[in-house]
């Protein structure tokens, strides 16, 4: 298995963040990858978290090699490599139905804050946010609407979802979520579209 360096989704999320490097969109990471292997349900999930958690951490450590350059060892030192261990994750199926859900805006406050016609409500404790959440309301920056929401999701999954296999993972097997179990939440989904054979993982984690 192996990233998906150049996809027609990276470019058309660079309206929402021009980073070459990372592809978010609100606080959703998106990772995409392809496979020559047959599908083996959870198990080919995993392996994409593993292929994806080794380029974040080669990414943390040339990071750090980078702030030395720039800054010296002190602050250097301070960084550490990306801790993890998938053969910790746990994951559930999710049903395509329940996570692509996307509420509608009910009001504007005159402070700007929007509420919605959720029965979700965010609670901030570090546990795990629905997806439309975490693309829709990012700690900083721009907040995205829900047509924001269900246009990204077209654009990922051309062929509908129907044909997607999604798991959820628990978040307690990698330093990478520490920060989101600090207040606004940390979240790894794993989606396997049959229609297109390619992997998508998404990660969530941010704090105030």
């Amino acid at each position: 298995m192996k990233r998906t360096e150049n996809d027609v989704f990276y470019e058309y999320i660079k309206r929402y963040d021009p980073d070459d490097e990372y592809h978010l969109v609100g606080e959703v990471d998106y990772h995409l990858l392809s496979d020559d292997k047959p599908y083996e349900g959870p198990e080919s999930h995993r392996e994409a978290l593993r292929v994806v958690f080794e380029w974040l951490a080669k990414q943390s450590t040339e990071d750090k090699e980078r702030v030395r350059i720039m800054f010296g060892d002190d602050l250097a030192d301070k960084l550490r490599p990306l801790v993890y261990n998938i053969d910790k994750a746990k994951s559930s199926p999710l049903d395509p139905r329940v996570f692509f859900y996307c509420p509608n805006i009910v009001r504007t406050d005159c402070y700007g804050s929007v509420f919605y016609d959720s029965e979700w409500q965010p609670e901030n404790n570090g546990t795990a946010v629905p997806y439309w959440y975490a693309l829709i309301e990012p700690v900083h920056g721009r907040r995205n609407k829900p047509e924001d929401f269900i246009k990204v999701n077209e654009v990922l999954f051309p062929n509908g979802t129907d044909a997607l296999d999604i798991y959820e993972w628990t978040t307690d097997w990698s330093d990478f979520f520490d920060a989101g179990h600090e207040w606004y939440g940390a979240c790894c989904w794993s989606v396997y579209d049959k229609t297109r054979d390619r992997y998508t993982v998404m990660l969530v984690s941010a704090t105030d």
